[in-house]
């Protein structure tokens, strides 16, 4: 009895088109695509997962024609670049936990106190925007949101169908979209230390007008520090309450409308 294996190219070509779209996001979405994560790890995740969405994306994706070289690597092209699209687009939607952290660490006098930052590949930046990022990443494991994003992956496919036209012109104005209420909600994160260092300097301002014998700032750094430091602790469960549900809200966001 002889068995048939003309099924076998096909199946392959359905994967590999899952993985080409599954790899690439997985390769930059937050949580999922962090730096600290082994590569080895990542990439046999990104392997699973497309195994386990073969059934449920195989009917979106094309059929396999072994004649038309030009049409399969087009189509690879296609899922890469959506995969880069959506990816990039996460990412830029859980940038607002590090410049918060900027925003603070300026107004508390301690820009200059940058350490590598785990969460954008060891990139330097300020300590307390690195606390912020790592625990906003930390934050969305713990409170399932990571779910959310493994949900947004099996959704693109029904926002961008294998070979249909990219809308760049769109995309663009979500990119835009995604940076300002990135940037909103590190604003609202941070300002309360907005206010704090507006009402500090202004009030050293006048102490060294008063006293311009006295190294005003210089002696009142350590306070500054101290108070920066007390409000974070104070704030710190506020600050990543409203970060998480600009997160879940983004993507849901990312999700329906693409």
């Amino acid at each position: 009895m002889n068995i048939g294996l003309n099924w076998l190219p096909e199946i392959a070509f359905t994967y590999m088109l899952i993985f080409a779209r599954v790899g690439t996001m997985l390769m930059i979405l937050p949580a999922f695509g962090e730096k600290v994560i082994s590569a080895n790890l990542r990439l046999s995740f990104a392997l699973i997962l497309s195994l386990l969405m073969f059934p449920l994306i195989s009917e979106y994706l094309p059929q396999f024609n072994k004649a038309n070289l030009m049409s399969i690597i087009f189509i690879l092209l296609y899922e890469i670049i959506v995969g880069l699209i959506l990816g990039g687009i996460g990412r830029l939607i859980v940038s607002g936990a590090q410049t918060a952290g900027s925003i603070i660490a300026f107004q508390i006098g301690l820009s200059l106190a940058q350490t590598a930052d785990p969460t954008n590949g060891g990139v330097q930046g300020a300590i307390i925007g690195s606390f912020l990022s790592f625990l906003g990443i930390a934050l969305i494991f713990a409170t399932d949101l990571h779910y959310l994003i493994l949900a947004g992956i099996y959704d693109s496919y029904t926002i961008f169908a294998p070979g249909s036209p990219l809308i760049f012109g769109d995309i663009a104005q979500l990119a835009v979209r995604t940076v300002s209420k990135a940037f909103i909600i590190g604003v609202q994160m941070s300002a309360p230390f907005i206010v704090f260092g507006l009402v500090f300097y202004l009030g050293l301002g006048i102490l060294a007008r008063l006293m311009p014998q006295v190294q005003v700032f210089f002696v009142a750094m350590p306070a500054n520090i101290a108070i920066g430091l007390i409000l974070i602790a104070l704030l710190l469960t506020m600050m990543m309450g409203w970060y998480l549900t600009h997160v879940e809200a983004e993507f849901n966001m990312l999700r329906g409308a693409g």
